[in-house]
């Protein structure tokens, strides 16, 4: 057993739970007395008292986008006043070691079975009244990431799932895993309309469990990008950012084959790319990707307009080098990306956008926040970053759109829809008990295959 717990479970404050006796034989029927959950009335301040939320999935200091995620929406949550107790529990990849903050309860080592059991009797036992999934099926261990369907199966509270893949041609194992989790979600929550789009006409989801969320964002304040640019030493120089985990996928070739083109037309240009090499990617190839694109920079005669930062930054430095950027790009390869974490930052950021149009940035910039370009065409992704930048009027203007229109996405808000969330999922979840118990069958949490409904 792997499965190692960072601090021991602290003792809640009384909250209004211990004021409504429960049914013993199951955790699940917290809120509702046995007359109660015989009748079907519920008690009201079950639903409104603070709530106490665990949190599945990957978190950081490990590097990757679902890392970075967990942590900023469980510290949303957390400073919630109507969240009285939130934890992570954490995936660890093989041959890893992380040293995780106090928010990390329990880890789970990603290809052990035995692991995930432990997970759902720490959860059931801990007291908490819903488990928020983080899903990515490369996250966890198993054929497609099966592992994780023995910790959904075994808990007795609700469960919400973030998807951040919805695959329109899953594998028949992936099929089978992403259907086990449907059914074993009160709600789903998904980060584009694409999503549920996916969800209902390829595996027949019910849409009135689905929830769109887009990703969060912090509330930085609006700034024109001179002084970041000063205090990172671009001044004078127009900007163009990329930042994110390297790989390929990301476009990054693309955008260094306009560089000649945009420079023509901008000599002060310069295109900073940053982010470290994604982990999969340093364990199995080294930098040969990254040494790949530097050859082409300086094939390209680029070297004093490209910059490749190689390394993983935290969020204060990273808000830093968002401001200083004129314009942000994200030319990625191919449209089934539902979402990006680094468009959502960098729009709510008030940065002027050029993007290719995969399925988040085709609703994200939808209402011109932003410019569109077709896939892999340097020529016109180099048109659109010089218009910009040799458009102050124009630039500015896309920027504060861009920033009104994501201000009802920063963490805050999103903390409070998805509480929102977790309250109508646990109000789902005790109607689905309340009705077995009138049936007179003993309450059990529902299975794969067998979701409350």
């Amino acid at each position: 057993m792997t499965a190692t717990i960072n601090r021991a479970p602290s003792s809640f404050p009384a909250t209004g739970r211990d004021s409504v006796r429960t049914i013993a034989l199951d955790p699940g029927l917290r809120g509702f007395s046995r007359d109660q959950a015989q009748t079907g009335t519920p008690v009201a301040h079950a639903v409104q008292r603070p709530l106490r939320v665990a949190f599945v999935g990957n978190s950081l200091p490990r590097r990757c986008g679902i890392a970075t995620f967990t942590t900023d929406i469980e510290r949303a949550v957390h400073a919630r006043p109507d969240v009285a107790q939130t934890a992570i529990i954490a995936m660890c990849d093989p041959g890893s070691h992380y040293d995780w903050p106090q928010s990390v309860r329990l880890s789970i080592a990603e290809d052990n079975p035995d692991d995930y059991r432990a997970a759902a009797d720490f959860i059931n036992r801990g007291g908490f009244d819903v488990v928020c999934l983080q899903h990515e099926f490369g996250i966890f261990g198993g054929a497609s990431g099966n592992y994780v369907l023995d910790l959904i199966a075994a808990l007795t509270v609700p469960l919400v799932t973030t998807l951040h893949t919805v695959l329109a041609a899953p594998s028949p194992t992936q099929r089978v895993v992403m259907n086990a989790i449907l059914a074993r979600s009160a709600r789903v929550v998904v980060m584009a309309r694409m999503g549920r789009e996916i969800l209902t006409r390829i595996y027949d989801a019910d849409p009135a469990r689905i929830v769109v969320i887009p990703h969060g964002i912090p509330d930085a304040p609006f700034e024109t990008p001179e002084r970041a640019k000063r205090q990172h030493g671009h001044e004078d120089r127009k900007v163009i950012l990329t930042f994110g985990l390297i790989s390929p996928g990301k476009g990054i070739e693309t955008m260094i084959e306009a560089m000649p083109a945009i420079v023509a037309a901008a000599p002060d240009a310069v295109y900073v790319v940053m982010g470290a090499t994604h982990p999969h990617l340093l364990r199995d190839a080294g930098e040969t990707y990254r040494d790949g694109l530097m050859a082409r920079v300086r094939a390209l005669g680029m070297e004093d307009h490209v910059v490749l930062i190689n390394r993983f930054v935290d969020r204060p430095e990273l808000l830093e080098h968002i401001a200083m950027c004129d314009v942000y790009v994200t030319p990625y390869l191919v449209a089934a990306q539902l979402t990006s974490g680094t468009l959502a930052y960098s729009h709510g950021q008030g940065r002027p956008v050029v993007s290719t149009p995969y399925w988040h940035a085709a609703e994200l910039l939808a209402d011109g926040s932003g410019v569109l370009v077709p896939f892999q065409d340097a020529g016109q992704l180099g048109a659109a970053v010089i218009t910009l930048l040799c458009d102050d009027q124009a630039r500015l203007a896309i920027g504060r759109k861009a920033y009104a229109a994501s201000r009802p996405t920063t963490w805050a808000h999103t903390a409070e829809r998805y509480v929102d969330c977790f309250r109508s999922a646990c109000r789902m979840e005790g109607l689905h008990l309340v009705e077995t118990a009138r049936a007179g069958a003993v309450p059990q949490a529902a299975a794969p295959g067998h979701a409350a409904a």
